[in-house]
């Protein structure tokens, strides 16, 4: 699973029509674009793929899509978290005969369990699931946060394979990093903080900024895994703003204004939310044009 999960995986964003349908023609378009830049693995259906706001039988076809577009060259990781853990075993149980690496299950959100709680959740999830589980853990939208202590309990669960860290602590991560099995990844889930992560010993990320910028952040990615620091850390300083740009009107809005900007797909967004603004596509233009020339 080190050679599947290392590296970069890209949470591929899912491209909209002006009528909310899915683009499938740009999502062909921004497949290719990721496979060619360098990126170990694509990850579908995930937060940044605006899963909450998708059907399941939308998420089906969208699976079916990128499958077919990446005819085996990538592993691929789907998207399967949420706070109904009955409904996620049955939904991985359906997802039994797609050809998927594993899953990526972000926490459960809103209901705020306790450790104890999301720990079990997990485990009945794991002990169910046909794929392989990476855990994910994004406290500032999930509300409640996965500590260091559970992802190493559930590092034990021969069915979970890695965790996807996004709570912005790098203690935290450190704490993990230092007690982890030996083939339990610990993934980066904030671009920003994935040089420094690396640096300290984890195996990859997955990432948002790899849709717009895949062969520049790939190759800070790898020249960081492979102790390259200097040029890592030369790398990830030219990339700050991108990281900058991506948080200012938030996930995926703020990356689809980039990939407007850069004509690989509309900025369209399912409501509630709403397209960026107009400043934000002219941050973006300026900063594209300036890391191209």
């Amino acid at each position: 699973m080190m050679e599947k999960f290392g590296g970069t995986g890209v949470a591929l964003a899912t491209p909209m029509n002006e009528d909310l349908s899915i683009d499938y023609n740009s999502l062909e378009q921004l497949i290719n674009l990721t496979i060619d830049g360098g990126v170990n693995y694509l990850v579908v259906m995930g937060t940044t793929g605006e899963s909450p706001t998708i059907e399941w039988n939308e998420k089906l076809e969208v699976l079916s899509f990128v499958q077919n577009i990446n005819s085996g060259r990538l592993p691929i990781v789907f998207g399967l978290g949420g706070n109904n853990t009955k409904g996620l075993i049955t939904q991985s149980k359906e997802l039994s005969e797609f050809d998927i690496d594993a899953f990526l299950s972000v926490s459960p959100y809103y209901s705020k369990p306790s450790q104890k709680g999301i720990q079990r959740h997990y485990e009945m999830l794991a002990d169910e699931s046909p794929k392989p589980i990476i855990l994910y853990n994004v406290p500032h939208r999930t509300a409640s946060n996965v500590s260091a202590e559970t992802t190493l309990a559930l590092s034990k669960h021969e069915n979970i394979i890695g965790m996807k860290e996004a709570s912005g602590d790098l203690e935290q991560c450190l704490e993990i990093i230092f007690n982890k099995p030996d083939d339990f990844l610990l993934l980066s889930g904030e671009d920003g903080g994935t040089y420094e992560l690396i640096k300290n010993g984890a195996e990859g990320v997955i990432s948002v900024i790899a849709n717009i910028l895949p062969e520049e952040f790939t190759f800070m990615v790898n020249s960081t895994l492979n102790s390259k620091l200097d040029a890592g850390k030369k790398l990830n300083k030219s990339l700050e703003k991108a990281y900058e740009l991506l948080s200012s009107e938030g996930n995926p809005v703020s990356l689809k204004a980039g990939l407007f900007v850069d004509e690989i797909c509309r900025d369209t967004v399912r409501p509630p939310l709403i397209e960026g603004s107009v400043a934000l596509q002219n941050s973006w233009r300026a900063y594209l044009r300036k890391i191209r020339a």
